[in-house]
């Protein structure tokens, strides 16, 4: 079996692949003060709560955005699963033609989201990722990285509203029961999400003016669900997006193909 590892800001996404069976899943805090026994030990006790022997991991597949914790999950996988990650770099064949100015400041997350959705849904499309940022990525219909946008997540946007002002609470992140708040919280929970599903509606809309009338719109991220079930712009949720698209890269990888 696969185990793949999608090392984000905010959290890691862990993925158990059969074949091309999503066998199991997790997500658990990105801790910098982790050493790597402890994410070694972690992994290890996911994987037997979940029916699953450590010895049954025959390959780690991994894409971080996070340097410093890259070396850290590294040595926890050599030392706790018998497995050298593949790690999603500059270096690593992904068939996709990057068309950023600089194709090394592309997220690996981004590139990795691109290949899943050009091989599982088609293109042209535009991926929404809902994380520590919210991220618009561009397809096109040949497969391209085209580019995208980059804005503060809502768990950002949140946060800030609660430590920079003195009065704002921190609030959940659920819908309000209308547009018009009538009191703090549902004030700032509307314009937190109804704001956010003005954002998307509005990127969507001028990304499909350069794509094309038939571009996919595909959502993903850890908070997707609260933005997505407020629009109808968003047409296809799927949550493990990155963790598939490490999973195609490791079969093209290890086959050698384009």
């Amino acid at each position: 079996m696969l185990l793949c590892i999608d090392l984000g800001n905010t959290n890691i996404t862990l993925g158990l692949y059969d074949g091309g069976t999503l066998r199991g899943h997790w997500r658990v805090r990105t801790d910098h003060h982790k050493m790597p026994d402890e994410y070694g030990i972690l992994m290890v006790s996911l994987l037997r709560h979940a029916g699953f022997a450590p010895q049954e991991v025959e390959g780690v597949c991994m894409c971080s955005v996070v340097p410093p914790l890259t070396g850290i999950l590294d040595e926890a996988c050599r030392a706790y699963l018998g497995h050298a990650p593949l790690i999603v770099d500059a270096s690593v064949n992904t068939g996709v033609k990057i068309c950023y100015d600089n194709p090394r400041e592309v997220g690996a997350d981004r590139v990795v989201d691109a290949v899943a959705v050009y091989q599982l849904y088609g293109a042209p499309a535009c991926v929404v990722d809902f994380g520590t940022a919210t991220t618009f990525d561009a397809i096109s219909r040949t497969g391209e990285y085209l580019g995208g946008a980059i804005a503060p997540g809502i768990g950002i946007a949140a946060e800030a509203l609660f430590s920079r002002t003195a009065k704002l609470p921190r609030i959940d992140l659920v819908r309000p029961p209308g547009p018009i708040g009538r009191n703090t919280v549902h004030s700032m929970q509307s314009g937190l999400i109804f704001g956010y599903v003005g954002l998307v509606e509005g990127m969507v809309a001028r990304f499909r003016k350069e794509l094309g009338d038939d571009m996919r719109v595909i959502g993903t991220g850890g908070l997707v669900e609260i933005i997505a079930r407020e629009t109808d712009v968003i047409q296809k949720i799927d949550p493990w997006l990155t963790l598939h698209g490490l999973r195609i890269l490791w079969e093209m990888n290890r086959s050698g193909s384009a």
